[in-house]
């Protein structure tokens, strides 16, 4: 066994696709500490700099102070607590739904609710580009699987056209997160509408930044519907941690009772709910904190395309630079931390093979002269 697992890290060492953790000594929220030097953080998915914000804190710390570091069960054992339900109602008003239920992770979240709303005899359509936790979801609903090509509109109506399953699902996300570019969504509703299909959009980049409210990827794309499923997380834009589904009650009752992630986990840590709770409220006083972060990823594109880099077909906070090849992407990594900046190496099975890239993600909290010294240090180690 061992000399197994040993030839297999060999072949993954050589491949460049072996991983290894960084470790993080200290945050400052746009400036971690690394190896005891401080360095431009230009690779977290804090967008709005909240997770270090003095009133989320707080906010974490007179939770637990009341009920202590951890909920001791799941939700339906003795794990509900009164942030719980306060959270689900902060939601249900921000994402304008009937309902919302609370999850622990977006992988919880994906992996709970698909196979609670398809499964044998049922068919799913997602976008081949769709993430690693729609997949598995899918998987194990047991429902057929149809991947069309990333945002292929056309491809995804003649597999509805074709089918004759007794429920259709479409999944997409809003703003993917390896690419950064947004999903058709005027067209996927359509679609939906057409073929008596659901839609069920992962938005977990998109909530907190995109939108005139900051609710995410269908209010920025103008698309409406009540009956639209939609999950957002937590641990990106607001700076916790965990996911929330929001749609209709009746599908949260379901899901209560149906949905395996959420009934078999214990409870997310009230203060994390606490916590969440304030940054939300954070978000809709505060509505220059997104337009920071859209000026910065527009200000930083605009440079890298200058360059004559390749940003893919990026929109909005999330940049990709494409690289090509696994072993140079981290070659190119180690030599801009070498310089301050920290941008992680997005390498295989993350991406297709042969489009590995730095994944940059500025955010509210960084300073301009901190932009300007990542993206001097970006044009020097790739020229």
């Amino acid at each position: 066994m061992t000399a197994t697992i040993l030839k297999e890290l060999k072949g993954l060492e050589e491949a460049g696709l072996k991983r290894e953790t960084t470790l993080i000594e200290k945050t400052h929220g746009p400036k971690v500490l690394i190896d005891g030097r401080e360095v431009v953080l230009l690779c977290s998915n804090d967008y709005l700099g909240l997770s270090c914000h003095p009133e989320v804190k707080e906010a974490a710390v007179k939770a637990v102070e009341r009920y202590g570091v951890g909920a001791g069960a799941s939700r339906l054992v003795s794990g509900t607590m009164e942030p719980h339900i306060e959270l689900e109602e902060t939601v249900r008003k921000f994402q304008g739904t009937e309902a919302a239920l609370v999850f622990n992770s977006g992988w919880h979240a994906n992996t709970g609710l698909i196979p609670a709303l398809a499964g044998h005899g049922d068919e799913i359509f997602s976008d081949k580009l769709s993430h690693a936790s729609i997949i598995d979801g899918s998987a194990l609903s047991r429902a057929k699987v149809r991947r069309y090509p990333h945002l292929d509109t056309d491809a995804l109506e003649g597999f509805l056209k074709n089918s004759t399953a007794r429920k259709k699902l479409i999944i997409t996300e809003g703003i993917f997160s390896m690419d950064g570019d947004l999903a058709p969504l005027k067209d996927i509703a359509g679609l939906a509408d057409r073929y008596g299909a659901m839609l069920y959009v992962d938005d977990a980049h998109g909530v907190g930044v995109l939108g005139e409210n900051g609710t995410g990827t269908l209010e920025h794309t103008g698309v409406e519907g009540p009956h639209i499923v939609r999950m957002g997380t937590f641990g990106k834009a607001l700076g916790t941690f965990g996911a929330f589904i929001a749609g209709d009650k009746e599908l949260m009752e379901l899901l209560v009772t149906r949905a395996r992630a959420f009934v078999y986990s214990t409870a997310l840590p009230p203060a994390v709910c606490a916590a969440t709770i304030k940054a939300m409220e954070i978000v809709e006083r505060e509505p220059e904190r997104r337009a920071r972060l859209l000026d910065y990823a527009d200000y930083i594109r605009g440079e890298l395309k200058g360059a004559g880099l390749d940003t893919l077909d990026s929109e909005a906070h999330i940049i990709p630079l494409k690289t090509g090849d696994a072993q140079r992407t981290m070659e190119i990594t180690a030599r801009l931390l070498d310089k301050g900046v920290f941008v992680q190496g997005i390498r295989p099975p993350t991406v297709p093979e042969g489009t590995s890239r730095l994944r940059i993600t500025p955010t509210a909290a960084h300073a301009r002269e901190e932009i300007d010294l990542a993206l001097s240090a970006i044009k020097e180690a790739l020229g």
